[in-house]
């Protein structure tokens, strides 16, 4: 705006006047001091800078040298041509710089923040991973742990058992069958150990036969082979009803008169319950008779396990009876021969104490 002030007052200066300024000097002033001297040559490319404060009056002096004669033109400039700085400015860039001050650091702190709840996410995710894989090998453990547990409590209870039927064993004694306590059905063999059935035929009563000896007390062992016969029983009975079976086999025996272990269908029923083992079929049984405890219990002699036991509830002499099937297949008494044994393990021998 300032050079076109100056222009239009050079224009008016030498054209307005026509003169020719060839040779002359052009003389700028502002305020009494001169800003630029220069030919008239270098007039198209002068350049004046005002500045702001410095006065409202500027003038141009031409000087002509030949004719010795001079020119000068002023002209007083507002100072809304000058441009101006607005106070608000300052505090606009200071505000301007910490709002993108803080906009970064907003950024910065947003980016560490992310950073850090990444990390934390990682550390969780592999926390847990550990967790699952700990809990993975505890209950691999706890399985190994139980099944080694289970293992210990069934060695524990074989020996146990094992132990018991060898206590039982050494009570035995040697069994003879009655001829004339038995029924009609039955025969014995000569040496009156083994009795099967004659008729194959299946009667509604037991077909059974009673041993010649009878216990009135202390412990009794003996061993019966039952084969593979599907069904059979064995126990004892009392001696009012061995008399009554002696004189009258058709009849059926009394309530409390008769326990025993029965084998039909592929279970084992003890006198008045139910079925109360699965083991599997055994070829040889052997029976206990404990009178001054009041209990019969019967072992599976091939596997040295009990397969159950039965109280007794009446006194007095005892016999021993059996009841084979009616397939015509030999049940009998064997004998029972000292049997050796392994030496126990010595874990198993402290089990035992």
């Amino acid at each position: 705006m300032i050079h076109c002030l100056l222009w239009m007052i050079m224009r008016m200066v030498v054209f307005d006047s026509n003169v020719y300024l060839k040779g002359c000097f052009l003389k700028l002033s502002c305020c009494g001091q001169t800003v630029e001297e220069t030919t008239s040559q270098e007039l198209l490319s002068l350049l004046t800078l005002a500045l702001p404060g410095s006065g409202n009056s500027m003038s141009c002096r031409i000087l002509d040298k030949q004719l010795k004669t001079s020119t000068e033109s002023s002209v007083a400039i507002a100072d809304a041509f000058f441009p101006s700085t607005s106070p608000w400015l300052a505090a606009f860039v200071v505000i301007l710089l910490l709002s993108m001050f803080l906009v970064l650091a907003a950024i910065y702190k947003i980016r560490n923040n992310n950073k850090e709840i990444t990390r934390a996410q990682n550390a969780r995710k592999q926390i847990e991973q550990d967790i699952d894989e700990l809990k993975r090998k505890l209950d691999e453990q706890k399985r190994r742990f139980e099944k080694e547990n289970e293992d210990a409590e069934k060695r524990i209870e074989n020996v146990r058992n094992e132990l018991k039927f060898r206590k039982a064993r050494s009570n035995a004694v040697n069994i003879t069958l009655d001829q004339t306590c038995k029924h009609p059905n039955l025969c014995i063999s000569d040496d009156k150990r083994r009795v099967k059935s004659s008729d194959k035929k299946e009667t509604a009563l037991k077909a059974m036969v009673v041993a010649t000896e009878g216990f009135p007390d202390k412990k009794h062992y003996w061993e019966v082979e039952v084969g593979n016969q599907s069904q059979w029983e064995l126990g004892v009975v009392s001696e009012n009803f061995r008399d009554v079976i002696m004189n009258n086999m058709g009849i059926s025996p009394p309530v409390n008169s008769l326990f025993s272990l029965q084998y039909s269908q592929g279970k084992y029923i003890l006198t008045g319950r139910e079925d109360v083992s699965d083991c599997k079929q055994c070829s040889v049984v052997g029976v206990l008779l404990d009178v001054e405890s009041s209990e019969l219990s019967f072992y599976s002699v091939e596997e040295m396990s009990p397969l159950g036991s039965v109280v007794l509830e009446f006194t007095g002499k005892l016999y021993p009876f059996f009841s084979p099937d009616s397939s015509g297949k030999w049940l009998g008494v064997r004998p029972v021969k000292p049997q050796t044994y392994d030496p126990l393990p010595q874990g198993e021998k402290e089990i035992n104490k």
